[in-house]
C-alpha cells in the first residue's frame, strides 16, 4: 500500500514536463508513494485524514486534520502560520521554499532602493499630475550605510549587491553566526537601536510573529537618521503603518517602499496611498512573475520528495519553534 502526498495545485502552474518530474522523484525509492494533485478546495475530511504529506499550500483549518501527517513541503519561504500550535502534528516535518525568492526578492528590493532615494514616487505623481517640478535632494548606494533586517537568503543576496555598489552594509540577525566579509558589521535583533542612528536606508526582510510585530514603532522611527529610508518586504505587521505616516509626514523619514502591509489587501482608504513620498507594490516581490522563481520551488519539491522515499534528512526543515 503506497503513502498519499497530495500536492496542491493552488496557484502553481506546473508543467507536465515538471509534473514528470516530481513523479520520477518520487519513484524508486525504498517507500512507495502516490502522488495526488488536488485543489484545496476539493479535500475532504477523508483525504486530509489519509495523507502521509502535503506539499505546497493547504489552509491551515484543513491541515489541522491531517493527524498522520509526517511531512509538509511550503512553496514559500515564510511558515509562521504553520507553526502555530494545533495546525500540525507534533512529529510533524515542515520544510519551506527558502532559496528559490533571493534572486526576484533582492532585485526588487534592489528597484525600490533605486526608485526610493532618486525621488521616483513622487517624480511618477508629478507626471500624473503634469507637473514639471524637480523634487530636490538625492542620496548614492555608494558610500550609504544600509542596514539589513534579516539575514536569511533574501537578505543575504540584497546585502551582497548592495556591498558590491559601494554600501556599507551592517546586518542584523536574530541569532548570531560569523560574519560574512560582505558586511561592515553584524549585530544581533537587539542592538537594533544601536545600528538605526548610523543608517541612511532601513531594509527589513523580517519573518512575521510576535517578536517582529511593530519593531519599527513612533520610538525606533526616531532613533532613524534624519532624511533617512525604510523598505519592507518581509511582513506587514513589522511595522506600525501609522507610525510610519507621522514619521513621513514630519519629514523625519524621506521615503518608504513597502512590499508588504498590515493588512492585505491595503485599504482603498488607507492614508498611505496618498503619500507622495511612498512607493507601494502588492506583494509581488517573490511571486511567479520571474520563471526562475517557480524552476527553483520545484527543484526544491523534487529533492525533497526524494529525500522523502528514501528516508534522507530534508532540506530547508523550519524550526517550528522560530517560524523559520
Amino acid at each position: 500500500m503506497s503513502d498519499k502526498i497530495y500536492l496542491s495545485t493552488q496557484a502553481f502552474p506546473v508543467s507536465e514536463e515538471q509534473k514528470a518530474y516530481l513523479e520520477e522523484c518520487a519513484a524508486g525509492g525504498s517507500r512507495k508513494v502516490e502522488l495526488i494533485w488536488r485543489a484545496p478546495e476539493e479535500m475532504t475530511s477523508e483525504d486530509y485524514a489519509g495523507a502521509t504529506a502535503l506539499m505546497n499550500f493547504f489552509p491551515p483549518q484543513g491541515v489541522s486534520q491531517a493527524k498522520n501527517l509526517e511531512w509538509m513541503q511550503l512553496a514559500s519561504a515564510g511558515a509562521d502560520v504553520f507553526c502555530k500550535e494545533g495546525v500540525l502534528p507534533e512529529n510533524c516535518i515542515l520544510t519551506n521554499g527558502s532559496g528559490a525568492y533571493s534572486l526576484s526578492v533582492g532585485e526588487h528590493m534592489l528597484a525600490m532602493t533605486f526608485a526610493m532615494i532618486r525621488n521616483f514616487p513622487q517624480y511618477k505623481a508629478n507626471q500624473i499630475s503634469h507637473t514639471w517640478q524637480d523634487e530636490g535632494r538625492i542620496i548614492s548606494i555608494e558610500g550609504a550605510t544600509v542596514a539589513v533586517l534579516g539575514m536569511g537568503d533574501i537578505g543575504s543576496f540584497y546585502a551582497r549587491k548592495m556591498n558590491a555598489l559601494g554600501a556599507d552594509v551592517i546586518g542584523v540577525r536574530r541569532h548570531d553566526c560569523p560574519k560574512p566579509d560582505y558586511l561592515k558589521k553584524q549585530v544581533t535583533l537587539e542592538h537594533l537601536e544601536e545600528v538605526l542612528p548610523e543608517a541612511d536606508i532601513v531594509a527589513m526582510v523580517l519573518p512575521g510573529g510576535e517578536e517582529t510585530r511593530h519593531l519599527i514603532n513612533d520610538r525606533t522611527l526616531s532613533l532613524m537618521k534624519e532624511n533617512s529610508y525604510i523598505l519592507n518586504v518581509g511582513r506587514g505587521s513589522s511595522i506600525d503603518q501609522e507610525a510610519l505616516l507621522r514619521a513621513l509626514e514630519s519629514g523625519h523619514i524621506r521615503g518608504a517602499a513597502l512590499d508588504v502591509t498590515d493588512p492585505e489587501p491595503l485599504p482603498k482608504d488607507d492614508p498611505l496611498w496618498d503619500c507622495k513620498s511612498v512607493l507601494i507594490t502588492p506583494h509581488v516581490a517573490g511571486w511567479w512573475h520571474l520563471q526562475e522563481t517557480f524552476n527553483r520551488v520545484v527543484r526544491i519539491f523534487g529533492n525533497n520528495l526524494k529525500h522523502f522515499v528514501n528516508g534522507e534528512p530534508f532540506d530547508n526543515v523550519v524550526n517550528r519553534n522560530l517560524g523559520y
